[in-house]
């Protein structure tokens, strides 16, 4: 978002935050501010004052965060929802998706279906976009959904590109907007019939797959094919079992082979295990760290940060300061901008053998965790490998007692294999040398370049501080 965005985003949450204050009275003031996340009051005498007093204490970097907690519980926001709702995507990675694609989309929606089941059609219009409040002149509701109920279901003479004309959906809705009305018409939802939900996204899989992008099928809500909008580039899978943080192989079982249900056997202490859905959005910090909180019962915010901060970097191996390094530099780069951003996951397990490296062979053990693993918005994989001279060289006796390192073709022949194994399955894999990490001097720009790249390259929102 421009400087311009986050002030009318502030100014929106502004606005219905005195809303709120103005409906509570003093005793119950901090407390409903608190539920839409906003800081408690710390001085004035009336209301009005008190709530204001919370919207200074409020940074700019968790403005997002509260204006979704407030379209997330006031229905009656109305245009205003919407367009928050707007501006705290813009500051999210979603698929671009261009007027062009839009009207190609539009074209080849068949609009029987939608006709069919339009009482569900209409409440999703209505859901993503303003049709007015039903205006009556001489008898006629002249509002957009007037006209949409008109054209479109009882004398229908309108296309489907036509009524997304008129709700604003090609040229003026964002693309997380459009996006919501493909997935909603193509939901369970709004056509209660799988059958003519596959037939919908087969009719619409050639102007979008022409533009990168993707109807994915995601699994089932409520019993109905369930599908998201994403581009084509996007990881196919999807993370079921997101176990990291581990210096030692877990001990682990399967409880149920036939639905792939994991218990990890090992203490608590020694690993961490995300069982959250895990969507296209990838986990943010404010993601793990809602989780650590709940999981570890923490009072506060603030103490669930800390902890889980000193838990992560425990977990990183002693003799590997530059993994260090480049897990401290990530987030004192980014400072307080790191709560939207990718979390940055060490020691994740991609690959377990239950036997042992003497049992299995140790060249059938190779690349058993990433160092770190970044689950970014649109379903990309990053790997960041930190490599240290055991990814290309062996330590070897030249006399007795004395050993040295010298470079061995076969170690950096393992290492580039695992880096392509992982291309390969859909992860972008980037590797640095121990040397660049060194100290923070030398470490400190490569990597605030580094991720601001990285972050552009993904269109992740990064708000230096």
């Amino acid at each position: 978002m421009t400087s311009d965005d986050v002030q009318e985003l502030r100014d929106l949450v502004s606005k219905i935050a005195h809303h709120v204050g103005q409906s509570a009275t003093h005793k119950t003031l901090d407390d409903d501010l608190r539920r839409i996340g906003l800081p408690p009051s710390t001085s004035g005498p009336s209301k009005a004052d008190r709530t204001e007093s919370s919207l200074l204490a409020l940074p700019d970097d968790q403005l997002a965060e509260v204006a979704r907690k407030m379209v997330a519980k006031y229905e009656w926001l109305g245009s205003d929802g919407r367009r928050m709702q707007d501006l705290v995507w813009m500051g999210e990675h979603h698929p671009h998706i261009s007027k062009r694609t839009r009207r190609d989309i539009a074209r080849a929606l068949g609009g029987d279906e939608l006709i069919e089941h339009y009482s569900r059609f209409r409440a999703l219009l209505d859901a993503l976009f303003d049709l007015g409040g039903g205006v009556l002149w001489g008898g006629r509701d002249y509002s957009v959904g007037g006209e949409i109920d008109r054209h479109f279901h009882h004398n229908p003479d309108w296309s489907v590109e036509e009524v997304f004309d008129a709700v604003g959906a090609i040229d003026a809705s964002s693309d997380r907007r459009f996006g919501l009305l493909i997935e909603g018409i193509v939901s369970g939802n709004t056509i209660p019939d799988e059958g003519a939900q596959r037939r919908i996204a087969t009719s619409i899989s050639a102007p979008m797959e022409a533009a990168g992008l993707e109807l994915r099928e995601i699994g089932t809500l409520d019993g109905y094919p369930a599908f998201e909008v994403v581009s084509a580039r996007a990881h196919r899978g999807r993370p079921k079992n997101l176990i990291f943080a581990s210096s030692t192989k877990p001990d682990l079982r399967l409880n149920d082979a036939i639905d792939n249900e994991i218990e990890i056997l090992s203490d608590p202490d020694d690993v961490l295990v995300y069982d959250r859905p895990i969507t296209t959005s990838g986990i943010r910090w404010r993601d793990l760290q809602a989780w650590f909180q709940d999981t570890r019962r923490l009072a506060s915010e603030r103490e669930a940060k800390t902890q889980l901060y000193r838990r992560l970097r425990q977990s990183l191996p002693d003799s590997s300061p530059p993994q260090r390094l480049l897990f401290d530099l990530y987030h004192e780069i980014h400072g307080t901008a790191v709560y939207e951003l990718p979390a940055l996951l060490p020691e994740v397990w991609l690959y377990w053998d239950p036997l042992t490296v003497k049992a299995r062979g140790v060249a059938a053990l190779l690349n058993l965790r990433m160092d770190f693993l970044l689950l970014v918005p649109g379903g990309g994989r990053i790997v960041l490998e930190v490599d240290g001279r055991t990814h290309y060289g062996i330590e070897k006796e030249v006399s007795p007692g004395q050993k040295v390192w010298i470079a061995d073709p076969s170690s950096y022949a393992r290492t580039t294999a695992g880096s392509r194994r992982l291309t390969l399955t859909g992860y972008e894999v980037y590797r640095f040398g121990a040397h660049e990490l060194r100290n923070d001097r030398q470490a400190r720009p490569l990597l605030a370049a580094f991720f601001s790249e990285l972050f552009l390259r993904h269109r992740v929102k990064a708000v230096r501080q």
